[in-house]
């Protein structure tokens, strides 16, 4: 995962990443990535010029069910609300240059 979000810093997209359902346009993907029979996401958005925000990351419990739980739905949403607020404040200060 931690591959999956260094390409993401450098402007690309990793083969494992790929768009989460329910934020159409919104530019959050996540990374699924299997180890020892579980399988694990990270949640991050690069909607935001020049930063990439990691909204969330857990273990996958379901086995049966594909779908992302309606509780960590909410959570990356609100996060991502959150993302954007700090992001906007973040752009009006002026962004630290990188070196």
């Amino acid at each position: 995962m931690g591959y999956g979000l260094y390409v993401a810093q450098k402007g690309g997209k990793h083969p494992d990443v790929r768009p989460l359902k329910g934020f159409r346009g919104a530019g959050v993907l996540e990374i699924i990535e299997r180890h020892d029979g579980d399988t694990y996401r990270a949640v991050y958005t690069v909607k935001l010029a020049d930063a990439v925000y990691v909204l969330h990351a857990f273990q996958k419990k379901s086995k049966r069910r594909m779908a992302t739980p309606k509780p960590d739905l909410d959570l990356i949403k609100d996060r991502f609300r959150q993302a954007e607020v700090h992001w906007k404040d973040w752009t009006k200060r002026g962004k630290p240059r990188e070196g």
